[in-house]
């Protein structure tokens, strides 16, 4: 009997929408709308709900494994880095532009995160072969 992998649990409710992706995967836009029906908003922070770091980290991650033109591997090995510029509220709408390069160890990511005021953050993803058997 096979039992299958749980599903991935995320603290994202939002639908992660890639918009466009070059042909060879390796560049892409996506777009999320933060709702203010987020369950996150309940506690972060009730009278003055700000969307956290990790959730926009989810997005991005969703955005670059989404769909059968993103680019393998696709197993998350690190986030090498990650600055926040600016926050990120309900009502937004998150634009995603990811950019992909291939390395020794797989692929790197490097994406902004941007809302209507500007640049909300700044994410570096490495991403290696399942098992990181390179």
């Amino acid at each position: 009997m096979t039992t299958a992998a749980p599903a991935p649990v995320s603290p994202v409710a939002a639908e992660v929408r890639v918009e466009s992706r070059t042909e060879d995967g390796l560049a892409a836009t996506a777009r999320v709308e933060i709702l203010a029906s987020e369950p996150v908003f309940a506690g972060h922070y009730p009278d003055f709900p700000i969307f956290p770091g990790v959730c926009v980290l989810e997005c991005v991650q969703r955005a670059a494994t989404d769909g059968d033109a993103a680019p393998a591997p696709t197993e998350l090995a690190a986030v090498e880095s990650a600055r926040f510029a600016g926050a990120v509220y309900p009502g937004d709408t998150l634009t995603l532009t990811l950019k992909w390069r291939r390395t020794e160890a797989g692929l790197r990511c490097d994406a902004v995160a941007a809302t209507e005021r500007g640049k909300a953050a700044s994410v570096r993803l490495r991403y290696e072969p399942a098992g990181g058997v390179r």
